[in-house]
């Protein structure tokens, strides 16, 4: 067996840990250690069995086993050492491992979170030619950012533009709830899914695996679609027993299975079908318009394509292809959606990947600070092992020897760190799935754990190694320590930096928590409490006044109507809307609210001048109301009776609503108009009493159930999807305020240990002091003053650094919260109380000492 064919790792411990002149031998018994092993119980056990002997060097069975030939040991020698060391300071190794383990617990949780965000849309093969279209429109000044097109966007692409190798129409980013049904044995089966519409070479461009069916053909045609492999289990008991049958798309439309497909954890889409794009153009002709927007284009690029030159040819797609002048598309990588996706004035303004970045640099200070505990604690012990030092330096250890053993010492401390830390993750990793809304697995940190374990080992110890190695024998054998004020300097600073860190977690946290209260609580300008929203299909499409009728009288239910907008997003709009004066050239987009009788009043959205709607449709043809931005946006005085062009329809202003938020706090109030338009209503809404939610539900299913067979019924509340809106902010402050806890927890956890050497080696100076009549209340002051002093540096330069950082993250939001001074206040006095805590206890302890055995302490 030769060198070159054992594994790194024993070799990597044994060249840290020994003498180079020993080198060359240990490797020798390493090779022959393998070869006894290679033939009894074959090259890939005996390949890590050596590795895993190495490691357990230090029990003398193993030793016995593998000789070094006369050779003297220095890594059983250290390990042996370092164990000593354990037991003979159990409170500094108890501190250090809770300290470094809760530390690499959380590094552990924030990698695996961090691997699943970063590793989202990435597995597609042709992943470096994938893109998506977007465009920047004006807005009344501003400019929006929007991922939906035109329906006829990709037959431009294709046609027009040698660059691309293929453009498709999606609903990528609009989610498309149907209800599948199955009859098998007379028995019908509904199931309600999400549906994906896509051009035919979806499949041919992007990787989602196919268990059956062929790339090039499963979308052939507008009656062929492809199901998940869960829905083909489910259904039909098999993936290939699911090939050839017939489905039902909301009892509408008959499709038959031409594939089945796996959709990975990577993907940011999750879906449950893939239906022939054509169908859903065919049965919306407005897709054919350039002034519609809604579907979004996924295009391939040809190899070489120069992407910022192509962006200068595709900004005039839109405005050769018609007289729509204020939108400008360009497109961004497909894999860079889900990271990449807030735009600020057509910019790229962050997106999930600020909180990627945000979540690292949490590690990476958690870790350091759980890193510094050990520092701070074996610097401060150093009195205790000078003789350990000095001896080992008369009798001719060098300095790099001894280097080394505090670095071992600092290793297995990490090691057995990092065991307690994996057992951490696994009981809370469950609850950190919930929290995150991932599915998260520790197999991924396989390869991460031991790195990680060594390097933090390598990284704690190496100031205290640098630092006790460096002792002069001579000294250090009198009893004469040198001068440790750089070392006390050092300490102090660690602590002002983990407490800064910590003290900016805690006002980041509070800042956060009041931006999402402040958004969430905000009025809209219309009431969201108790409406329940749910789409309608199958007999509720045909007789949706009878519906919404009967609704009403059900017991608890206030009043009913229905509406084309969630009120919780962009919904759609048109450009074409001309009025008195306006600039020929303008096409600014208008977001879009078609209602039916009474959705105004039900929702309390406020009239400012005209009238609402009445409850008689045909009356109201013709018939339009604007918001109070889209008034002043166009410049009308008197606006109440004036008639304005919808791409060559007559519509007369009837009245003018006070303006209301129907999208995040993100966005600013854009310019809205409403029309009585039943047809396009598709949301149905009821508000319902408080406090009869449960009953009323009940009742609503069953009248559904009764009214519109075969149609699951699925409903949400409005003031939920509001939230949702916020979730990933919501999910920030949550996890944000758990490492915020674990920060301060580490960090007192170190000021505990520090605090008990502390008062331990001051303990003369307690007896005397306490002799001479000083109080306890009084010694308590004298220990404790050090420590305070020190957070208050800690608070001084926290407080600037958490105002910029909070402020920078808040300039994400139109309406935001002011930042009060009280804010760093209370983070800073909260930090301050939990130090004091930290150390209040062995303070108080030590001033409770018989001073007579004080006085007896050598």
């Amino acid at each position: 067996m030769k060198r070159k064919d054992l594994p790194y790792l024993p070799f990597a411990f044994f060249r840290l840990f020994c003498k180079p002149e020993w080198h060359a031998a240990i490797e020798g018994d390493l090779i022959e250690h393998y070869d006894r092993n290679v033939d009894t119980v074959g090259p890939t056990k005996a390949y890590w069995k050596l590795i895993l002997d190495v490691l357990r060097l230090f029990r003398p069975g193993i030793i016995r086993s593998i000789h070094f030939k006369n050779n003297p040991i220095m890594f059983r020698h250290n390990i042996l050492l370092s164990l000593r060391n354990f037991r003979r300071y159990k409170t500094s190794f108890i501190i250090n491992v809770a300290g470094l383990s809760t530390g690499l617990a959380c590094v552990m949780l924030i990698f695996l979170w961090v691997n699943d965000e970063l590793s989202k849309d990435r597995f597609h093969v042709n992943g470096d030619r994938l893109y998506q279209v977007l465009e920047n429109r004006v807005q009344t000044g501003h400019v929006i950012t929007r991922e939906s097109n035109s329906g006829r966007t990709a037959e431009a692409l294709n046609t027009q533009y040698p660059e691309v190798d293929t453009a498709i129409m999606t609903t990528w980013n609009w989610g498309q709830s149907k209800v599948l049904s199955v009859t098998s044995n007379g028995t019908s089966k509904d199931i309600n899914i999400d549906c994906l519409y896509a051009d035919e070479p979806f499949f041919r461009m992007f990787s989602f695996p196919l268990i059956e069916g062929s790339a090039s053909n499963v979308l052939r045609d507008m009656t062929s679609v492809v199901i998940s492999k869960q829905l083909a289990i489910s259904l039909f008991g098999s993936p290939a027993d699911a090939v050839g049958k017939t489905v039902d798309i909301d009892h509408a439309s008959q499709f038959q299975v031409s594939g089945v497909m796996e959709v990975p954890e990577e993907s940011s889409r999750k879906f449950d079908i893939v239906i022939n794009f054509e169908s859903f153009r065919k049965a919306n002709k407005w897709l054919n318009l350039w002034e519609a927007t809604a579907p979004q284009t996924l295009l391939m690029l040809n190899e070489g394509v120069d992407v910022e030159e192509f962006n200068r040819k595709v900004a005039n797609l839109v405005r050769d292809n018609s007289n729509i002048n204020v939108r400008t598309p360009f497109v961004r990588k497909f894999s860079d959606g889900y990271l990449y996706g807030r735009y600020e004035e057509g910019k790229l303004a962050g997106g999930r990947i600020e909180y990627v970045r945000l979540f690292s640099i949490i590690a990476l200070f958690i870790l350091v600070i759980a890193c510094m505990n050990f520092m701070n604690l074996s610097t401060a012990r150093a009195s205790r092992r000078m003789k350990e030092v000095g001896i080992k330096k008369a009798v001719g250890a060098r300095q790099g020897s001894l280097a080394a053993q505090f670095l071992s010492e600092s290793t297995l401390l990490s090691l057995i760190s990092s065991v307690v830390s994996v057992l951490m993750v696994v009981l809370f990793l469950p609850q950190f799935n919930l929290i995150t809304d991932k599915n998260l697995k520790l197999d991924n940190l396989l390869w991460f754990i031991p790195l990680v374990a060594i390097v933090t080992g390598l990284i704690s110890g190496s100031y205290p190694a640098i630092y006790l190695s460096r002792f002069k024998p001579a000294l250090v054998l009198k009893g004469k320590l040198e001068s440790m004020t750089l070392a006390n300097m050092a300490r102090k600073w660690l602590v002002v930096f983990q407490f800064t860190i910590s003290i900016v977690m805690i006002t980041c946290v509070l800042i956060v928590y009041k931006q999402i209260e402040f958004v969430q609580s905000r009025a809209l300008g219309y009431n969201k409490n108790n409406v329940m929203i749910f789409s309608r299909s199958g007999e509720i499409s045909k007789k949706q006044d009878a519906f919404i009728d009967e609704l009403r009288k059900i017991p608890g239910v206030i009043t009913a109507s229905a509406s084309s907008h969630d009120m919780t997003g962009h919904n759609g709009g048109i450009s074409g809307i001309t009025w008195p004066g306006k600039d020929p050239e303008d096409r600014t987009e208008f977001e879009r609210m078609h209602i039916d009788r009474g959705f105004v009043e039900m929702m309390g959205i406020e009239l400012k001048e005209g009238r609402m709607f009445t409850d008689n449709a045909d009356n109201e043809k013709g018939n339009v109301m604007f918001n109070e931005n889209a008034i002043k946006y166009m410049g009308l005085k008197d606006p109440v009776g004036k008639v304005l062009d919808f791409n060559g329809d007559p519509h007369t202003i009837i009245g003018v609503v006070k303006d209301f938020n129907f999208e995040s706090f993100h966005e600013p109030i854009k310019p809205l108009y409403i029309v009585m338009d039943q047809r396009s209503a598709g949301n149905i809404m009821l508000k319902i009493e408080g406090g009869k939610e449960q009953d009323v539900v009940e009742r609503v299913t069953r009248f559904h159930n009764s009214f519109n067979p075969g149609f699951p019924f699925v409903y949400r509340f409005v003031d939920e999807d509001y939230k949702d809106q916020y979730r990933a902010e919501q999910r920030v402050a949550d996890l944000s305020r758990y490492f915020a806890s674990l920060a301060i927890l580490i960090s007192c956890l170190g000021l505990f240990g520090l605090a008990a050497f502390t008062a331990e080696r001051r303990v003369k100076e307690i007896g005397i002091r306490k002799v001479l009549g000083s109080g306890d209340a009084r010694i308590v002051l004298l220990l404790s003053e050090e420590f305070m002093k020190i957070m208050f540096i800690a608070l001084v330069i926290a407080v600037p650094a958490s105002w910029y950082l909070t402020g920078s993250w808040l300039e994400g939001f139109q309406y935001r919260i002011e930042l009060q001074w009280w804010y760093f206040a209370v983070s800073g006095l909260a930090a301050l109380a939990i130090a004091w805590l930290a150390v209040s206890y062995q303070t108080i302890k030590a001033s409770r000492i018989n001073p007579v055995e004080c006085l007896k302490v050598e």
